[in-house]
């Protein structure tokens, strides 16, 4: 009974210590260019709409989309025409050319795999995955020559990733298979 009782008591100080370290949903846990990322908790919560001051829709609070659009609005400026959208629709695959303009987004997207390179401040675009129905969507903070890294909102506390590049043929891609392409301003 004893050694029952030690190990329940053990287990409760593990559970509150690793508990009392995690961040309260809404709390900031990183930024990209003074813009916060902010924590979510659990990947498929919502916790109301975030609107600016002058009623543009930003999306969900804390969800994925919410920061990238958060992030252009503050720091270019930029409203998309379309302020509605899971993270994959902001690719338009009814597009086939490389590089063209997406007139939803107000931006110029890039298909995996084309004659240009990623660059900062590009929103990285992923396909829908698994029990993940609403696909996946980043900013890239760094490019090198092997490596582009994101930041992600709503992805626990891993806020942000490295993915290789690798250039086939004056063809650029994110090696990752679930990358549709990526949105850029210019």
């Amino acid at each position: 009974m004893k050694i029952k009782t030690t190990l329940f008591s053990l287990l409760i100080i593990v559970t509150c210590s690793f508990t009392a370290h995690m961040p309260s949903v809404g709390s900031a846990i990183d930024n990209l260019n003074g813009v916060s990322v902010y924590y979510n908790g659990a990947f498929d919560k919502t916790y109301g709409r975030n609107v600016t001051y002058d009623g543009y829709n930003l999306g969900l609070k804390y969800q994925c989309v919410e920061f990238i659009k958060r992030y252009y609005y503050e720091r270019f400026d930029h409203k998309m025409p379309n302020s509605y959208g899971h993270a994959v629709d902001f690719f338009d695959q009814s597009i086939k050319n490389d590089v063209a303009y997406n007139g939803t987004r107000g931006l110029f997207q890039y298909w995996n795999g084309n004659t240009t390179r990623p660059k900062v401040d590009n929103i990285v675009v992923f396909k829908t995955e698994g029990i993940n129905v609403f696909g996946h969507i980043g900013i890239i903070s760094k490019v090198s020559e092997t490596e582009i890294e994101m930041v992600q909102q709503n992805y626990g506390l891993k806020t942000r990733i490295n993915h290789p590049i690798k250039t086939v043929m004056g063809r650029h891609y994110i090696d990752d298979k679930e990358v549709i392409g990526w949105l850029s301003l210019n």
